[in-house]
């Protein structure tokens, strides 16, 4: 290895172009200085080509014509043709000499006095021979000019115009051959020997009342077709009446066809990844490895992942076991969602079993603050305690009672969740039986129970909390009976107000359904139903409380006094001896009858009689012979006594005004005071 000899000391070696030049590009020039530059001109392509030479050809052989055609000639006047060629001057000849003939047109120049055809459109044609665009030309071309590949394309185009034309006027002589949808008797409907007549049927009678104007029985009203849709779904979805009346009021009957199809399958199968102890992207990682196909649930959420299809049972695989996940519906994430629970809150869920939902929370909170999980059976609690302990949650207590009584045992919580129980009616695709056990007993039951449990988990909130003071309010049902009715209640009886919910997707609440009207604020509530979204069908209100005080409502005080009142005027009337009047009718002399009987039945004191037995008692213990009592005969009460008593008691007994109803109440009060005044 040496130094590199430098034979050329001295010789400057020329290089390539610099940097600068070499990034240097073309000069642009402006379009105000290119205008009179020819080379800016677009391109022909090769038919504009073709049209171009054609326009020549036919323009030389119009100059060839005009060539050989002869020139008449006279010794008066000589013909040419005008620059416009539409018509023809008469030009005088030379010489001075004026001619006494007529000026005027003769048969010798016949060729010239033909006006030419097409010939300014030509003139037009040769001055512009470029054209800029493809648009500017003409789209009539003769068929020699295009391809075979284009000709064929041309015949195929027309061949299809004319068939879809043919379509067109079949499909129009069959709708008006059609006959008109008639309604079959009952014989007839007894007969249907299968679903598919059934079907068949339904999508009939919803083709007429889709046009019902134009295609409906003069015969039959719109409520005669409505049962025999009614009856026929009933039949083919196996629904009972009550329940599919309700749908068909609730759903518009297109959309109601595809509730009922969507509650017939099953909905995708959901799990939800604990970010307690993994990520979502590990744990998918880790099941595709297991042979699960498997996708995010969508954008909305950062846990949830869809399973389509599995080689492993999803509920028994090591990652399941170790806590890194439950399996949990899509709907089931969103109250929690929309509650958004913070660090080191007090939260708690009055209806968690089996708790998915409370995990879920613990998981938000990052097992800070503390999370109340109450229910009221017993057994589901042992679930609640199981998945806490696969799931890793520490910061709960777990409790067992009527939620209704919450509030008195504990309060002033920053959020509460509350999944009301319900009638189910959103997930009918989990549970069959829903479709003929529900009746209007059910959904009144339900009713009433939610809006105790409401009132009660508003009541536990804390108004003045800092982050919090709000409560969400969640069904599993459909129906506005169980959801925006319970909402509506509250809003009148507490005071709280509805907030956003915070979910990007949903349908809104309803602010009037039929006769009813709901407060405007319904609208922030949000809906989801299993044939749009594609999940169980779900409600989701949030409410925030804004004070502590429980409002008073003119109908609660009016109950209390009409109460007080009825009790004031009862124990007058038992108090008060009666005084007896003669009367004449006979129907009082017989109850005077009885009145004196029973004031005439001798009384005793209850403290007396209570002396009496005491002292006897006493008596009785001390003569004993062989362990057995001697008992007075005297110490029985009497017959009299007894009956006094049993009066007493059926009058007490009988003047539970709580367990009577108000309108009872007030006929009852009614009547005591009649009496009263008859005695007196």
């Amino acid at each position: 290895m040496g130094r590199k000899a430098k034979f050329n000391d001295g010789v400057l070696v020329k290089r390539g172009p610099g940097k600068k030049t070499k990034k240097q590009k073309d000069p642009i020039f402006p379009k105000a200085l290119r205008e009179g530059d020819e080379s800016d001109d677009k391109k022909l392509s090769h038919r504009q080509k073709q049209r171009v030479r054609k326009r020549l050809q036919k323009k030389t052989r119009l100059v060839k014509t005009e060539e050989e055609a002869p020139e008449p000639v006279t010794e008066s006047t000589w013909l040419t043709p005008s620059k416009s060629h539409d018509d023809t001057k008469i030009i005088p000849s030379s010489d001075d000499e004026e001619s006494d003939e007529p000026q005027g047109f003769t048969d010798d120049n016949k060729q010239w006095l033909k006006p030419r055809k097409k010939q300014d459109s030509d003139d037009e044609e040769s001055d512009n021979l470029k054209v800029g665009t493809l648009d500017d030309i003409s789209d009539e071309s003769s068929d020699d000019d295009l391809l075979p590949i284009e000709q064929q394309n041309k015949q195929l185009k027309q061949q299809q115009e004319e068939d879809d034309q043919l379509a067109e006027e079949e499909l129009q002589m069959n709708i008006a051959d059609q006959e008109k949808f008639k309604l079959p008797t009952k014989k007839e409907r007894e007969q249907t020997a299968s679903l598919q007549e059934v079907q068949q049927r339904i999508r009939d009678v919803v083709g007429v009342l889709s046009d019902f104007g134009k295609l409906r029985d003069k015969k039959h009203s719109r409520s005669d077709y409505l049962e025999m849709l009614k009856s026929d779904l009933c039949t083919y979805y196996s629904y009972n009446e009550f329940l599919m009346e309700r749908f068909m009021q609730l759903f518009h009957l297109t959309e109601l066809l595809e509730f009922l199809e969507a509650s017939e399958v099953q909905r995708p199968l959901t799990i939800r990844t604990n970010s307690l102890k993994t990520r979502r992207r590990d744990l998918a990682q880790a099941l595709i490895n297991r042979g699960v196909n498997l996708d995010p649930v969508g954008k909305w959420s950062k846990v949830g992942l869809v399973v389509y299809s599995s080689q492993v049972p999803v509920g028994a695989t090591p990652e399941y076991l170790a806590g890194h996940y439950i399996i949990q519906g899509a709907s089931s994430l969103l109250p929690v969602m929309a509650l958004a629970p913070q660090e080191n809150e007090r939260v708690l869920d009055m209806a968690a079993a089996p708790g998915g939902k409370a995990s879920h929370i613990a998981a938000l909170m990052k097992n800070t603050g503390v999370l109340f999980a109450n229910d009221v059976n017993n057994d589901r609690i042992k679930a609640i305690v199981g998945n806490f302990h696969r799931l890793g949650v520490v910061n709960s207590v777990i409790t067992c009672m009527d939620g209704r009584k919450f509030p008195a045992m504990l309060k002033g919580f920053d959020r509460v969740l509350l999944d009301a129980p319900c009638t189910g009616t959103g997930v009918i695709a989990k549970d069959q039986s829903v479709k003929t056990s529900k009746d209007e007993y059910d959904i009144q039951r339900c009713y009433n129970l939610q809006r105790e449990l409401l009132l009660a988990a508003i009541d536990c909130l804390n108004a003045k909390s800092e982050s919090g003071g709000y409560l969400v309010y969640s069904t599993c049902s459909v129906l506005p009976e169980e959801n925006e009715w319970v909402i509506d209640y509250a809003l009148k009886k507490r005071n709280v107000k509805l907030v956003d919910t915070g979910l990007e997707f949903g349908n809104e609440g309803f602010t009037s359904y039929r006769q009813f009207r709901f407060h405007p604020s319904l609208k922030l509530t949000k809906r989801f139903y299993p044939h749009t979204h594609n999940m169980d069908g779900f409600f989701v209100a949030k409410l925030k409380k804004f004070s502590n005080l429980i409002p008073k409502s003119n109908d609660d005080e009016d109950e209390k006094e009409s109460k007080k009142e009825v009790n004031i005027e009862t124990e007058e009337v038992v108090s008060k001896k009666p005084k007896i009047k003669e009367k004449c009718s006979k129907e009082s002399k017989k109850e005077v009858e009885e009145e004196k009987e029973k004031i005439k039945e001798p009384k005793m004191n209850d403290e007396s009689v209570e002396d009496k037995i005491t002292s006897k008692n006493q008596k009785s213990r001390k003569r004993k012979s062989g362990g057995e009592k001697v008992v007075d005969e005297k110490l029985k009460p009497s017959t009299s006594q007894q009956k006094q008593e049993a009066t007493k008691k059926k009058a007490e007994n009988g003047m539970n005004w709580e367990d009577i109803p108000k309108e009872a109440s007030l006929k009852l009060n009614k009547k005591m005071k009649m009496i009263a005044k008859k005695k007196q």
